[in-house]
């Protein structure tokens, strides 16, 4: 009878009391390697501390099993020390492709950076940000005002997008969510699903009288004059979910929440 071997796993914790806790629980009940050789890492918060996470692994091919030891916890598992290899060998994997944005600045300068959730350009003062949408090279907005626009991934369809009032999107669903953010003009314009594949431009007018931000999951770029986003296909990171709360069933679920 052949047995196969445990996955090496590696912790890491956010800077809280509980995820701190929960980190020396499990180094003095598993045994654990250093994150760049693991083949499983389980990061111990929240949502936030999770895309802290993916985004410090991309590229990597260790899996993530993510622990809620944070506030908001959707994209974790219900924190248990007992059983962590059985559950982690039972899980249920998503695999998450990031956006790409690209952003000019007013000095002419590019700012790379990827987005698990979404990319939002906002306004920085009181007036009101004066926005180009076009779609795949066709605009399909000569004019929107509002406080910004956002362009989310399926899995962060439940985040700022659903605050914005978009679209919740379900994880198969192969589109993307355009969401405009506090529109004034044109009220009546609830934005937009999109293929996975279009690439969407978002040209910020009057930058200098309206100056504009590009936000990506948390990395930003101040007084932007356009914005490129696409999705990412060359990158992949993939999450690990218990069966029984598996993240495609959670987010479908909240389609039905009221």
């Amino acid at each position: 009878m052949s047995s196969t071997a445990s996955p090496s796993i590696a912790f890491v914790a956010a800077d809280s009391e509980p995820a701190r806790q929960a980190l020396d629980e499990l180094r003095g009940r598993y045994d654990a390697v250093a994150p760049d050789e693991a083949e499983i890492i389980v990061p111990l918060g929240g949502d936030g501390f999770m895309l802290e996470t993916l985004h410090h692994f991309v590229g990597g091919r260790a899996r993530i099993f993510g622990m809620h030891r944070g506030s908001v916890g959707f994209l974790m598992n219900p924190y248990r020390a007992d059983g962590l290899i059985e559950r982690i060998a039972a899980a249920q994997p998503v695999v998450l492709h990031p956006l790409a944005m690209v952003a000019e600045d007013v000095a002419g300068i590019c700012h790379r950076a990827i987005a698990f959730n979404e990319v939002s350009l906002l306004r920085e003062s009181r007036q009101a940000a004066k926005l180009r949408v076009s779609v795949d090279g066709v605009v399909r907005l000569d004019e929107l005002m509002a406080d910004g626009i956002l362009l989310s991934t399926p899995v962060g369809s439940t985040a700022y997008n659903l605050s914005a009032h978009g679209p919740i999107i379900p994880l198969r669903a192969g589109i993307l969510a355009l969401t405009p953010i506090s529109a004034f003009r044109p009220r009546r314009w609830r934005g937009a699903l999109l293929a996975h594949d279009a690439r969407v431009r978002i040209d910020a007018l009057e930058s200098d009288k309206r100056p504009v931000s590009a936000v990506a999951d948390f990395t930003e770029v101040r007084d932007i004059v356009a914005v490129e986003i696409r999705e990412n296909r060359d990158i992949a990171m993939t999450l690990l979910f218990d069966r029984d709360a598996n993240l495609e069933e959670r987010v479908f679920k909240e389609q039905f929440l009221t």
